[in-house]
């Protein structure tokens, strides 16, 4: 069931009347001439831009202070902010204004913004909202966009949350926010699921784990008692499926979130691993070992015989479908060295990629199916993304160890793993984006790697 529903009528939330909505226009790095119109306020997202947009991000005030579960509405509404504030400052696009240059907003000035002020401060647009406690015990939030040059609402939601979804609703704002000032799909409310990993370099522990994308609501899934790999999500997030040692046999499982509960998807002997959903739901895509090689095989969710689907003498793993499941995306070592192909999803029209230097790896396809990411291994381990035909290749990073890509909600943003130098080197999750500039550190209370970034949440 969905945690959130939208208000539909959000001035009746407030007991503030709403100002008449005005052109969608927006501001440049100076306010406009007098007469002059103002031009559209957006962000690129893919072009690169010379300076982030600046922005201003109140607290949120709320019409009484009420405890609540999650804490006091006054509390949530500084929190909700800095949520809003955080997620927009680390997409790269945004400079959200210092908490100097804000000034407070009361609950009745939340349609009213004082526009003169904030263009004095610099803020090219204003992001205002509310927190209210309802009789029921859930939470209300509201949020507002507005453009400062050209004293503009820009675009407006609600929310409706139970207390312990509270940070939910500051990244449905951002997202609202991030949507309309870039023309791209929202991604903040999501989760990723990894590997924690803690020990010795040779003695790992390691951990399924799941959290909200910017680190929070953290908690452990699996206990570290048998190793675990390459944890995917299920299209509708009720499942992750992943490779386990348990008994020290490797295998592929698909562990319940809700329950708990793990089940063993091929009953066989042989080596099953890289495993991967596809888009509706109702395959797990996987390869498996035998006789000397390895190939890649289909089976049902829910079980059943595995239908095979490449038949190469040597290695093929690592499968990722289109988005519409038509294509899945592989690497091969056929040709002599580890490279990219792309197949039916019946495993026709097999044909490869990659023609680059070096070797490449664990490829997976945006969700939007404009572009492939992948590991590019010349020397050093680098993030790259490339056309389905293989054209216009990219690298985005270039550390010494950077792998393991897996793509946001929006398919504009990359996690990843990086790994240290030497045995104490650590593993960490990291992000970037399609301008391989905007980079960030994704927090987890231990070393992280195998991330899998999930859809939007519902």
């Amino acid at each position: 069931m969905p945690m959130h529903r939208l208000a539909k009528l959000l001035p009746l939330l407030l007991t503030a009347a709403t100002p008449a909505l005005a052109q969608t226009a927006a501001a440049p790095a100076q306010p406009p001439a007098p007469g002059q119109t103002p031009p559209p306020l957006e962000v690129s997202v893919t072009g690169g831009i010379s300076a982030p947009m600046p922005i201003a991000i109140p607290p949120m005030p709320t019409n009484a202070s009420v405890d609540t579960p999650a804490g006091g509405t006054d509390a949530l509404g500084r929190q909700l902010a800095e949520i809003v504030t955080n997620d927009l400052k680390g997409s790269g696009l945004f400079s959200p204004l210092a908490p100097g240059q804000l000034h407070p907003v009361a609950y009745s000035d939340v349609t009213q913004p004082a526009f003169d002020g904030w263009s004095a401060s610099g803020a090219q647009a204003l992001v205002q909202g509310f927190v209210r406690a309802n009789g029921d015990g859930t939470l209300t939030v509201g949020c507002y966009l507005y453009d400062v040059f050209a004293k503009a609402e820009l675009t407006r939601a609600g929310f409706v949350v139970s207390p312990s979804d509270w940070r939910r609703a500051g990244h449905k704002c951002a997202d609202m926010v991030y949507q309309r000032l870039t023309g791209e799909g929202p991604y903040f409310d999501s989760r990723i699921v990894y590997v924690s990993e803690t020990g010795p370099k040779a003695h790992r522990t390691k951990k399924l784990a799941i959290m909200d994308q910017d680190g929070a609501n953290h908690r452990f899934l699996t206990n570290g008692q048998a190793i675990v790999l390459t944890p995917r999500f299920a299209p509708n997030q009720q499942s992750i499926v992943y490779m386990s040692y348990v008994n020290d046999r490797p295998a592929i499982y698909v562990y319940d979130i809700g329950s708990g509960r793990q089940r063993k998807v091929v009953e066989n002997q042989s080596l099953t691993f890289a495993p991967r959903f596809s888009p509706d739901g109702r395959y797990i895509l996987f390869s498996m070992a035998q006789s000397g090689s390895t190939n890649i095989y289909r089976v049902s969710a829910s079980g059943g015989a595995p239908q095979r689907l490449t038949h190469s003498p040597g290695i093929d793993t690592g499968g990722s479908y289109s988005p519409d499941g038509s294509r899945i995306v592989f690497e091969s070592d056929r040709s002599g060295g580890q490279q990219l192909y792309v197949m039916n999803a019946d495993g026709s029209n097999q044909h490869r990629i990659s023609f680059g230097g070096g070797r490449y790896a664990t490829p997976v396809w945006s969700p939007r199916g404009d572009l492939i990411a992948y590991t590019r291994i010349a020397g050093k381990f680098r993030i790259g993304i490339m056309n389905p035909d293989g054209g216009a290749e990219k690298l985005l990073t270039d550390d010494w160890q950077d792998e393991g890509p897996t793509w946001s909600a929006n398919g504009r943003v990359i996690a990843f793993f990086r790994s240290g130098q030497g045995g104490g080197g650590h593993e960490t999750l990291r992000s970037v984006d399609l301008t391989g500039v905007n980079e960030r550190h994704i927090p987890t209370p231990l070393d992280g790697s195998d991330p899998a970034w999930g859809p939007l949440r519902p």
